[in-house]
């Protein structure tokens, strides 16, 4: 750190002037040691924590092609243990304390959840279906259990909601819609992709797929349940006012405020129309489907993770027929 100092000074004082006083100080150095550590070869530990103070920087930054500027891109929303596991990803060896280090000398932090606001309006009359998870958010395997929610969203043009489907198993998000109002479009809409999804990648729902969410009165309608009905699904619906009861679906959409809209990673803020919020959604989504990893799948991506499983039971199908 002296050395450092000398270095950053030496050509307003010059080398032994800033030692004499140093010395003075009670800060004894000579001009020898100075030049001696200016000299040194740096060291194997200083060469390898710059190439992954580098290789961390690649992953947050990018140059863009047609202002030269640097831009985040999307991993510079994680903290250092996702970090860390995206350079184990990578094949490059480092321990997840000196990725937490050289995050924080440099000032590199994850992005930070905020508050949600709740969007439920409850029915007031008629009858709910009952909760079928009762709090258990996890499932043997995809398409077996979907969770459903929606948010809002400030433009220029006013209020948008964003209503998403997630598949439990792998927290891949399936279906997703925004549009201008509240109505029961809206997660209709996002049900009708989420089943057109499954059937175009060759994976369609079974008859008795578990479709919960929160006790909104767009989820409790006649024409969404009627959808549900149609399509053999079993709906199953939380308490009033409870956002435990949807908790894993309130931290998906906590994600989305975050990473997506409280960001310029996805789109440029702000928001001026409907379309901007579709785009950076549509973005947001493609990206933490296929590249954002999870802890709770081990740091895989939710693509990669439904895969290992295909992967896993189309070897125990094949074993089983050779038997």
């Amino acid at each position: 750190m002296i050395c450092h100092f000398i270095e950053s000074h030496k050509e307003r004082f010059g080398v032994e002037p800033i030692c004499a006083v140093l010395t003075e100080h009670g800060c004894k150095i000579a001009p020898s040691t100075y030049y001696a550590w200016r000299s040194r070869r740096p060291s194997d530990r200083d060469i390898h924590e710059a190439y992954i103070r580098n290789a961390i920087f690649d992953l947050r930054f990018k140059r863009d092609e047609l202002t030269g500027a640097w831009r985040a891109t999307a991993v510079s929303l994680y903290g250092y243990r996702k970090t860390w596991h995206q350079l184990r990803a990578m094949g490059i060896t480092v321990a997840r304390c000196t990725v937490a280090r050289i995050m924080r000398e440099a000032g590199w932090r994850g992005v930070l959840r905020g508050r949600r606001v709740r969007t439920t309006v409850p029915a007031d009359e008629g009858q709910r279906a009952a909760d079928l998870l009762g709090r258990q958010f996890a499932a043997p395997s995809p398409n077996h259990t979907w969770i459903a929610d929606f948010t809002y969203v400030r433009t220029w043009s006013g209020f948008v909601y964003v209503a998403f489907i997630v598949d439990v198993f792998a927290q891949r998000i399936v279906g997703w819609h925004v549009q201008s109002t509240m109505h029961a479009d809206l997660v209709t809409n996002a049900l009708r992709m989420a089943i057109w999804f499954r059937d175009a990648s060759g994976d369609p729902i079974p008859e008795g797929l578990i479709h919960h969410s929160d006790a909104g009165s767009q989820y409790t309608s006649v024409r969404f349940t009627e959808r549900l009905a149609l399509e053999a699904i079993a709906p199953s619906i939380g308490s009033v006012g409870d956002a435990y009861d949807n908790a894993l679906m309130e931290s998906i959409i906590g994600l989305y405020k975050s990473e997506c809209i409280e960001t310029d990673i996805f789109h440029n803020r702000p928001f001026k129309t409907l379309e901007d919020v579709e785009l950076a959604t549509m973005m947001w989504a493609d990206w933490c489907n296929n590249e954002r990893l999870h802890s709770s799948l081990g740091y895989n991506s939710p693509v990669t993770f439904e895969a290992r499983y295909h992967a896993t039971e189309d070897t125990d199908t094949l074993i089983t027929a050779n038997n």
